[in-house]
């Protein structure tokens, strides 16, 4: 695959991650980020303490965001980051889900 294809199929992406990351502003971070991206999808915290997330767009900006996680919002201690991709499923907008 050339560097122009990588960039231009869009993959779906759903990533957890685990570590200090709720109550840190891990979601409103994300947010954030998104914006410099061509990122569609949603993070939501859930009860285990974990932050979940779906990110679908292009495949060079999905995989930064993915990256991204890794470290998160300023105060946040990411010990983990599981993501599996996939074919896109039609995300439209990015939001934070409660």
């Amino acid at each position: 695959m050339s560097e122009h294809d990588g960039a231009e199929r869009r993959v779906h992406a759903h990533v957890y991650v685990s570590g200090r990351v709720q109550g840190v502003a891990y979601r409103a971070n994300t947010r954030e980020t998104v914006r410099e991206y061509d990122i569609e999808g949603w993070v939501r915290n859930l009860d285990d303490g974990r932050v979940e997330a779906v990110f679908e767009g292009p495949r060079s900006d999905v995989e930064e965001m993915v990256e991204w996680c890794e470290t998160g919002s300023p105060a946040a201690s990411v010990e983990n980051v599981s993501v599996d991709y996939s074919e896109p499923k039609g995300a439209s907008g990015f939001r934070v889900r409660w």
